[in-house]
């Protein structure tokens, strides 16, 4: 079998793929490229627009993603996850919920490790937690979790799916394939959902057999859907237990970076869309100093500006492309907001305003790429900044 690389990207470090027989085009996009295959392999950042991705649906083409060719590489039976907020926590407190168990799992997907990384790495038997993003799942075929675990579902990615209900119809497209011997789970009162899964329902409110380390009633919802799903590849309850009441959390998510003269600073850079950054809120006494801003996604700031009033925000300092969205929606709400421009210059003027006791958080509510790479440079950014005060 012959395999072509492409990458629009003519700076992409290539030299493993061509050690391995990979032949490898950079900075070219030319349909051409397609003669003779028969098969392309989507990652989930090339949009489905992308004009070789449109040319090889023309021509009649199979599309994949690569989490498709991954789940057809691997025998282990796969947990997926997704929804619009919590995926990463969930899904590594499912992996911490294994280890609990001295059950064997890998946690792979949209958390960092391709599941195809995990080709020939796994025992026999071994789990996998994949956390699965809509553009992860726009492209399967006949991708099917034993476990699918939709967390939550508000409008996000915006800039990338031409709908809310296209966005809505890849997230959902993680229960498709399942079968009767098969669990689908979904929060509490959720709508219908495809295949033929047996169906468990979460809330936040339910009995667990323990209560979380993390902080906030999100991270309430996300142990109950975790509880759910473990119990379902059967778990017992007192590893679940030893999972919730130790797991920390994952980096950029509600990290504390470091106390400044009282003053706690935490990361929640990983909040990439306005309702991560409510939940967030939700976390936290009255008094937030909150930054916000990023790049834009078409996204509505108006209730995170009636939840960030309702719940006593002291002030914003707002950065990046989305200030101008966000500062309109913070004056309409009556929140007072400073324009910093910077995320150096936002812990800057946050650090100078705040008193002993209170927080300054970053939850940005938008992604990152005006300014940074990704959300996980962001927030190694602000911990740089924090750890200089």
């Amino acid at each position: 079998m012959k395999v072509r690389g492409v990458d629009r990207n003519e700076k992409v470090a290539v030299g493993r793929l061509r050690e391995a027989g990979v032949e490898v085009v950079l900075g070219a996009d030319d349909p051409e490229l397609l003669d003779g295959v028969d098969l392309l392999v989507k990652s989930p950042g090339v949009p489905a627009d992308a004009p070789l991705v449109t040319a090889a649906r023309e021509r009649g083409l199979t599309v994949w993603s690569e989490v498709e060719l991954g789940s057809r590489l691997l025998a282990n039976p796969i947990l997926g996850v997704t929804g619009t907020n919590g995926k990463t926590t969930t899904s590594e407190l499912l992996g911490a919920v294994f280890r609990a168990a001295d059950e064997p799992v890998a946690v792979a997907g949209n958390v960092g490790r391709p599941l195809t990384g995990l080709d020939g790495a796994l025992a026999e038997g071994a789990w996998i937690v994949c956390e699965l993003s809509s553009f992860q799942l726009e492209d399967i075929d006949e991708f099917r979790p034993r476990i699918a675990v939709l967390l939550n579902f508000t409008p996000d990615h915006l800039d990338r799916h031409p709908t809310l209900e296209d966005y809505r119809a890849a997230k959902l497209r993680i229960f498709e394939n399942q079968g009767p011997a098969d669990v689908a789970v979904v929060p509490r009162g959720f709508g219908e959902i495809p295949g033929r899964a047996r169906r468990i329902e979460f809330s936040s409110e339910d009995a667990l057999p323990a209560e979380p380390l993390l902080p906030g009633d999100h991270n309430r919802e996300n142990a109950a859907a975790a509880t759910a799903a473990a119990r379902a590849a059967g778990i017992q309850d007192h590893a679940i237990a030893r999972a919730l009441s130790t797991f920390e959390g994952v980096p950029h998510r509600l990290e504390l970076v470091r106390e400044v003269g009282g003053v706690r600073f935490v990361n929640d850079s990983k909040a990439t869309n306005p309702e991560a950054a409510e939940r967030a809120l939700s976390a936290y006494p009255p008094g937030v100093r909150l930054i916000l801003g990023g790049s834009r996604k078409r996204s509505d700031y108006a209730r995170l500006a009636r939840e960030a009033a309702a719940r006593g925000v002291a002030k914003a300092y707002l950065i990046g492309e989305a200030a101008d969205d966000i500062a309109e929606a913070l004056a309409d709400a009556g929140v007072r907001f400073a324009d910093s421009g910077t995320l150096e210059r936002a812990v800057a003027d946050a650090f100078a305003d705040a008193e002993a006791g209170e927080v300054v958080l970053l939850s940005p509510a938008c992604a990152s790429y005006d300014q940074f790479r990704d959300f996980e440079e962001r927030g190694e950014r602000f911990r740089e900044v924090v750890e200089a005060l």
